[in-house]
């Protein structure tokens, strides 16, 4: 196995949402192999400290604004990538968000706000980018899924459906674009801490039930995120399309511990 397959040296990489949480993570890990970043927020101001960060790595990075429930607002990122950088290699749907409500409290405005950000979002962002990608035949999509894509939860239902959704885009987009040397992958972290349920976190029992379910008996850790990523953004990963990579530690296998047998 040669070292030069994950090395991204070169390559241009956008991550949407990177004004906090795993999408720095994913975005310093993709710089810390090589590539150039373009990082998005809706406001770029709170850009200001990652892009220090990534150019203190020697690496350089484009602060943008995003909104992705603004049509306009994708078009006028991603044009502006392209002409500053010359060329789009990569990109990380990484924006999202989430309201944890039981069903029955769910609003319309609520599956609107969810929806329309992680999968109508994740949709026209790369939509925008393949236009870029075709021409040259060659592109890498990692749409940010989660465990959700393939099971469900109380709780989060518009969640879990917009997930899941990304998951068959996925696929979709993946048969869509293969002809053009695109791959289009989703890569799914299980149960990570994060700004959106730090509060659940604060309760140790529901820590010590959730570290029961899971095999590896933690929850994620962001770093535990950047060898996937960097995977699928790179030349090592070239065969691999429309797949769902799950990061989480194993509770998707679905397995629960055994009950000790009585004597």
């Amino acid at each position: 196995m040669k070292a030069e397959l994950f090395d991204l040296t070169g390559k241009v990489a956008i991550v949407t949402g990177t004004s906090r949480g795993l999408g720095q993570y994913l975005g310093r890990a993709l710089a810390k192999a090589g590539a150039d970043l373009v990082i998005t927020s809706r406001d770029p101001a709170k850009l200001s400290s990652f892009q220090k960060e990534i150019e203190a790595l020697g690496r350089r990075a484009l602060p943008l604004a995003l909104d992705v429930r603004d049509h306009d607002s994708i078009q006028k990122m991603v044009e502006a990538a392209a002409a500053h950088f010359g060329r789009i290699d990569i990109l990380v749907n990484n924006a999202g968000c989430n309201v944890r409500k039981p069903a029955l409290e769910v609003s319309w405005a609520d599956w609107n706000l969810i929806l329309e950000t992680n999968l109508r979002g994740t949709f026209f962002v790369s939509q925008a980018v393949a236009r870029h990608m075709i021409p040259k035949k060659f592109g890498r999509i990692i749409n940010i899924g989660s465990v959700t894509c393939v099971a469900g939860y109380a709780g989060l239902a518009p969640y879990g459906a917009s997930r899941g959704g990304v998951k068959q885009l996925t696929m979709s987009l993946a048969d869509d674009w293969g002809m053009h040397g695109i791959t289009v992958n989703c890569l799914a972290p299980g149960w990570f801490k994060t700004a959106q349920n730090a509060v659940m976190y604060e309760n140790q029992e529901w820590v010590d039930y959730l570290c029961d379910r899971i095999p590896l008996k933690r929850p994620g850790q962001p770093t535990d995120l950047d060898g996937a990523v960097v995977f699928l953004a790179s030349d090592a990963s070239e065969y691999v399309t429309a797949q769902t990579l799950l990061v989480d530690g194993g509770i998707s296998g679905g397995a629960t511990r055994a009950l000790p047998n009585k004597k």
